[in-house]
């Protein structure tokens, strides 16, 4: 099993890309990816089995996530 501090060090600046989000890992260990607001559709606008939400916009991943200057995580050097 890898430790959690190891594997922020190796995966620290590093793309990531998997079956949930494209981005990159912060020397916090946060998976920075952007992130959408959605709207759930009325019956009226869904068209189909699992046509849910309506995607309103896209937040980008600095916009989405806590600063790292704010980050309280012992591996962000200050």
């Amino acid at each position: 099993m890898i430790e959690g501090a190891t594997f922020c060090y190796d995966a620290s600046g590093r793309d990531w890309h998997d079956f949930f989000a494209k981005g990159r890992v912060r020397e916090d260990g946060r998976m920075m990816h952007d992130m959408h607001l959605v709207e759930v559709k009325t019956p009226s606008e869904s068209k189909a089995k699992w046509d849910y939400y309506k995607v309103l916009r896209r937040i980008p991943a600095d916009e989405a996530a806590q600063p790292l200057s704010e980050s309280k995580c012992s591996l962000v050097k200050k």
